[in-house]
């Protein structure tokens, strides 16, 4: 009788273990992919600020630089994917098109002195530049949480874990192929 009450008591606390190793691994797990969504959320927070401003800068841009409409084309393109995007792979791709877009909008608007001296213009891209830098850094604390999270779902014993409860790697922000040459600006008519 003493016996069998210790085997009990064994294998009861074994599986006690067991039940708080699993709760543990899983808590821990989903706390960082909690962080991840909401180092997420920052950005596309950012994201729709700058959203929000485009508009009003080209309207400002627009009156200055008639025959500059190509980079208009490609910001209202780029805009419309962004509004499109439905998952966190296709907001990625659509911002990063976005990004490549604002930036030859912004070495446009250097070239263009009596663009540069307007009140309005000044403010927007003040405020453009500012959100641009927002984005940057929700983008790199974005990738800092995302990459501790794909090395705790990759690491054991989580990793015997973390497929099994529907743990799957975070995508980290990269710079688009674009970013990496200087965009060529023509002012010649």
């Amino acid at each position: 009788m003493k016996k069998t009450s210790i085997i009990i008591s064994v294998i009861v606390g074994v599986i006690l273990l067991v039940f708080l190793m699993f709760s543990g691994t899983y808590n821990s797990l989903n706390a960082s992919r909690h962080d991840v969504e909401n180092a997420y959320a920052k950005i596309e927070t950012q994201l729709q600020r700058r959203y929000d401003l485009i508009p009003n800068l080209v309207n400002v841009t627009k009156g200055y630089m008639e025959h500059e409409s190509e980079i208009f084309t490609k910001i209202a393109e780029s805009r419309n994917l962004v509004s499109a995007a439905k998952t966190q792979n296709e907001k990625i791709a659509a911002n990063m098109q976005l990004d490549s877009a604002i930036s030859r909008l912004l070495v446009i608007h250097e070239n263009y002195p009596t663009l540069k001296s307007d009140v309005q213009a000044q403010q927007l891209m003040a405020e453009l530049a500012g959100t641009e830098n927002r984005i940057q850094v929700a983008r790199t604390d974005y990738n800092d949480v995302a990459n501790v999270y794909n090395k705790k779902i990759s690491a054991f014993p989580n990793v015997m874990f973390a497929g099994a409860f529907g743990f799957s790697k975070a995508e980290l922000y990269q710079a688009v192929s674009e970013a990496k040459t200087v965009p060529n600006v023509n002012l010649k008519p």
